[in-house]
């Protein structure tokens, strides 16, 4: 979904821009660091996710005569990207956020699904 969005960004919103596959990106952290993680609270899992994505975006400054042309490759771009943008921390923050009110939300399902033990 994340590249859809950015091979036709005219599909969306003008006001949305290039951002739905970053925080779907952020979004895929978060469900990452969860699965590899389970019995880790949504908090932390939420945290981790920001302050990963948030890594990898200012790692995006540091440039070297020999990470310049890996950053060219479309591999890299797809995943770690290659121009630092802070409205990327702001996408981040929302597909982050996305994930964490899902989980809320299907924990409190399952709650109210579960009878209760007696």
């Amino acid at each position: 979904m994340g590249l859809l969005s950015r091979r036709y960004p005219h599909s969306l919103p003008v006001a949305l821009g290039k951002y739905p596959g970053d925080a779907l990106w952020a979004l895929m952290v978060f469900c990452g660091i969860g699965f590899l993680r389970p019995k880790l609270p949504s908090q932390f899992t939420s945290l981790a996710a920001l302050v990963f994505s948030c890594a990898v975006e200012f790692a995006k400054l540091y440039h070297a005569g020999w990470l310049d042309p890996i950053r060219e490759t479309v591999i890299y771009r797809l995943i770690l990207g290659s121009v630092f943008s802070w409205k990327n921390l702001a996408a981040y923050a929302i597909g982050i956020l996305i994930g964490w009110l899902m989980e809320i939300i299907f924990c409190h399902y399952q709650a109210i699904k579960m009878p209760r033990a007696k």
